[in-house]
């Protein structure tokens, strides 16, 4: 009896402190990036305005011509423009999987996508990128128009990363439901489609929600396939034919080409900062859906 209760309280004490650590790495993290990112305008003196609502980017920029200039809009508004616009690709797509696993053929159908589905999963985001690259970057310019370096590759490499979290998420919510309800459904006269489009979809709507919130900030936060095939240029995504940046491409690349403490660094950082806030933004939007699903 004595050993039992040595035993649970080590266990005790072991989940504790992994508990700790876990929460002390992320509030480190977060301290960490805040307290880089702030450096931008608490000891360079920049605007939080100019920062956010211009569009010159040339931290190299000296004094004497009016630098630098740190205008991070054009990687806002591409990594919202790619974003958006992959969702917009693959979201009917993968409801539409997600009904046909669960509803028309919940058998064989969830047997052989549901293995096709977690392959897509485990590929690499730089095996997607390369993929773009070699196949859809030529396709856009020789089929298409422009250099291929596009925000249009971009975003199609982007909806086939976050196919696999939309559709598990959505299948797994028409999957819980009850069965009550489609048998309600049928029992008064409604053909199968009338039960899945005006009954099924809108009791799963939360559930279906958190899969395309989670999927946008997947989109938000992937790096090197969106950076292999998008172009990498500064500036505003005006055209779906045309290379642009994103705020994750732009820190990869120029990362490691500037010198720590440096407004360039420093802008970098800050950028990295908002991404941040942007997620958490996201973990946000997804809690009050589950919470409003779950009061009902």
């Amino acid at each position: 009896m004595a050993d039992q209760k040595i035993i649970n309280k080590l266990g005790k004490s072991f989940t504790m402190l992994c508990a700790t650590f876990i929460i002390l790495t992320t509030l480190s993290i977060i301290i960490f990036i805040a307290s880089k990112g702030l450096s931008t305008f608490i000891i360079d003196g920049a605007s939080i305005g100019n920062f956010l609502f211009t569009t010159v980017w040339r931290p190299d920029a000296p004094k004497s011509e009016g630098g630098p200039f740190i205008g991070a809009l054009p990687f806002i508004a591409g990594s919202v423009a790619v974003s958006l616009l992959a969702l917009i690709l693959i979201t009917p797509f993968s409801i539409g999987v997600a009904i046909f696993m669960s509803e028309i053929s919940p058998g064989w159908g969830r047997k052989i996508l549901q293995p096709i589905i977690e392959v897509f999963v485990g590929i690499p985001s730089v095996v997607y990128g390369w993929i773009g690259l070699s196949v859809m970057v030529p396709f856009i310019r020789n089929h298409i128009g422009g250099l291929g370096f596009s925000l249009l590759a971009g975003a199609i490499v982007l909806a086939i990363m976050i196919f696999p979290t939309i559709a598990s998420v959505s299948t797994d919510s028409l999957q819980t439901l009850s069965k009550d309800i489609r048998e309600a459904s049928l029992a008064l006269g409604a053909t199968r489609w009338q039960t899945i489009r005006m009954v099924l979809l809108p009791a799963a709507l939360p559930g279906i929600l958190t899969g395309v919130v989670l999927g946008l900030a997947r989109a938000f936060g992937e790096a090197l396939a969106v950076q292999m095939v998008i172009g990498n240029a500064v500036r505003m995504p005006d055209s779906l034919l045309k290379p642009m940046h994103t705020m994750t491409s732009i820190i990869t690349m120029e990362m490691s080409n500037t010198v720590m403490g440096t407004v360039w660094n420093d802008a970098l950082w800050s950028i990295a900062l908002l991404l941040m806030l942007i997620s958490f933004m996201f973990i946000m939007l997804i809690r009050l859906i589950e919470s409003r699903r779950a009061a009902r």
